[in-house]
């Protein structure tokens, strides 16, 4: 059997694109849920925090930035729906891995779990950027939603510089550790 000329002939990769990178629909699916699964798991590290310091100076703070994260996760909880995006596979893992995140920074202090927001949302405004740099015209309303998320996770980071993150015990390595295990969540949930 004979297939179409047009059946049989190599895909043209889009334009910049390399071979091998997704197609833009894959891309679209992989940032709604990367996306969703990074405030997931953001909901769940204030969550762990709010644990161990909820009654304490820096619990209205918390609260805040807890706030923001679970609106941003509201948002790509109806993109996954609206797009018909499945979410992560590795849910699960977020959910627990987040909320010991939160809270073993929390148990070992105040800095600590200023210094772990700092890292995570440092990590996550080049995520932001990088996906923006992707989303055309007909993703107005993605691209206003995640400007607007990328603000507020540079406001995040910002509160915890002034409140003494890089005075952490060890802050180099807590803080290069979650860089880098953030980054690893990242790349897994896209694909997974």
């Amino acid at each position: 059997m004979t297939l179409p000329a047009a059946a049989s002939a190599p895909r043209k990769p889009a334009r910049g694109a390399l071979p091998g990178d997704p197609r833009p629909q894959e891309r679209l699916a992989r940032i709604i849920r990367v996306d969703h699964a990074g405030e997931y798991g953001a909901k769940r590290i204030y969550e762990g925090q709010l644990a161990v310091m909820g009654k304490g100076p820096h619990g209205r703070t918390l609260r805040h930035m807890a706030a923001q994260e679970r609106e941003h996760l509201r948002y790509f909880e109806e993109q996954l729906v609206a797009r018909r995006v499945r979410p992560t596979a590795l849910q699960p893992l977020w959910h627990v891995g987040g909320w010991l995140l939160g809270a073993v920074t929390a148990l070992i202090g105040d800095r600590a779990a200023m210094a772990c927001t700092v890292a995570v949302e440092e990590v996550i405004d080049g995520h932001y950027a990088a996906q923006l740099d992707h989303l055309g015209p007909a993703e107005s309303d993605l691209e206003e939603k995640i400007l607007k998320f990328q603000a507020e996770e540079l406001e995040h980071r910002d509160i915890g510089l002034a409140n003494g993150a890089e005075q952490a015990p060890a802050y180099p390595l807590l803080s290069g550790t979650i860089r880098v295990c953030t980054r690893a969540a990242i790349w897994v949930a896209e694909r997974v």
